[in-house]
């Protein structure tokens, strides 16, 4: 019986993993990803989020792993429009951080390790949770790390640190495997923070509010040859955005919103819409991301249900466009954190939980919000409306007022 098991190993279930470790909680967190993934989706830490990684020992780390961007720029036609600096908010990290989200993991992984062993099982499908009202039991479809080793019917495990302590385990109905087999996870909490396609989320019943965009793009991380240093800029053509931004290493991530999502994305295609958009030449030979995709977003209907939370984009799927997704997902179990705490110990946490949830589900769709505008300011339009457009961005941000919300908005702060 454990106090809390997380389902999704991903940034946000880390987080909360290593929040609640710290806290003396007993978790598992059951991630389906046998090995860490080693595409670098997310790269925007924003301050808010890094003051919240200060309290797993996690920012630090990440700060001297990453680039920090002071400032944004806008342009058009290779000419300066605006700028927007990132200081101009309260937090302690006047920048947002570009850190590739393979390198954010592994810190994670660290910091929830740093308080106990066996916390994360990987390799480890939730396939069903059954709350009865004083537990959840959970069922996973576990791969085995060491697979000539034989287990048989209801044998325990008993002390198999490869594995875990005293789980049920046995061979997958049909499977022919002995290297994957079921296992049952009992536990006072079960948290979902398995992604935008939860399973745990279907299972519940629990409905969404969503939305698809007709917006596309195309990504890539590219050799920087800008000499923009550590500015994350954004390109207002008539073709539609071209955003870059700073990584470790001189390297650059390019978006690029495209007519219509690429089938068979390939570097040369991404450099010469770049080119072609912004005059700026960036040599394919470089490419070390690749990545095209469709926008939408997402809201669950409720974020608890019984003795089963969902965070992050288990409860609200948000548009990459801005880095918010993860951002929030972080804020969700930072909040959730204190009140799952506060509940094992015996205190009420009805209430608690009633205004989690509805504080969240009110900073998703302000969230949802935000990117809706980030991609309308990015679509194609007419050189000579894009011309009346850019020249009123120009003198909207350059009112202090102005420049300081929009700084804060696009910063979550």
């Amino acid at each position: 019986m454990h106090d809390v098991i997380i389902s999704g190993g991903g940034p946000v279930g880390l987080f909360l993993g290593a929040l609640l470790r710290q806290s003396g909680v007993d978790v598992l967190v059951l991630e389906k990803r046998a090995e860490r993934s080693n595409h670098s989706r997310a790269i925007g830490i924003h301050p808010p989020s890094l003051a919240a990684l200060e309290g797993i020992g996690a920012a630090a780390p990440l700060i001297g792993q990453g680039v920090k961007i002071h400032s944004g720029m806008a342009r058009t036609r290779g000419r300066d429009l605006a700028g927007l600096s990132f200081a101009a908010g309260r937090s302690a990290y006047p920048f947002v951080l570009a850190v590739p989200q393979t390198v954010t993991e592994s810190v994670l992984e660290e910091r929830l390790g740093a308080n106990g062993s066996d916390v994360l099982l990987r390799g480890a499908q939730v396939l069903h949770a059954y709350d009865d009202g004083r537990q959840v039991t959970v069922s996973a479809r576990v791969r085995r790390p060491e697979p000539e080793r034989h287990i048989g019917q209801d044998r325990s495990i008993g002390q198999d640190r490869s594995i875990g302590p005293d789980w049920r385990i046995w061979p997958a109905r049909g499977s022919g495997q002995v290297d994957e087999a079921n296992a049952e996870f009992s536990a006072r909490l079960l948290v979902g923070a398995d992604g935008a396609r939860s399973g745990l989320r279907s299972q519940l019943g629990i409905g969404t509010y969503s939305r698809d965009y007709p917006d596309t793009y195309l990504m890539g991380d590219f050799q920087d040859n800008t000499g923009d240093d550590a500015t994350a800029v954004l390109h207002l053509e008539p073709g539609g955005i071209v955003e870059s931004f700073p990584l470790p290493d001189g390297i650059r991530r390019w978006v690029v919103h495209t007519d219509a999502l690429c089938g068979q994305p390939n570097a040369g295609s991404l450099t010469e819409l770049i080119r072609a958009r912004t005059g700026t030449l960036v040599d394919p030979d470089t490419n070390s991301m690749l990545s095209a995709f469709t926008v939408r977003s997402g809201l669950a209907r409720q974020f608890i249900r019984g003795r089963v939370a969902l965070i992050g984009d288990a409860a609200h799927e948000i548009s990459p466009i801005g880095g918010q997704g993860m951002n929030l997902g972080w804020l969700d179990a930072a909040a959730l954190a204190p009140i799952i705490t506060a509940a094992l110990d015996g205190k009420p946490s009805a209430s608690a939980l009633r205004t989690f949830e509805r504080s969240r589900q009110r900073a998703a769709r302000q969230a949802v919000r935000q990117a809706h505008l980030n991609m309308a300011l990015g679509r194609p339009l007419p050189r000579a409306a894009l011309a009346i457009r850019n020249r009123t961005l120009a003198q909207l941000i350059a009112a202090p007022a102005v420049h300081d919300f929009v700084a804060r908005r696009f910063t979550m702060q």
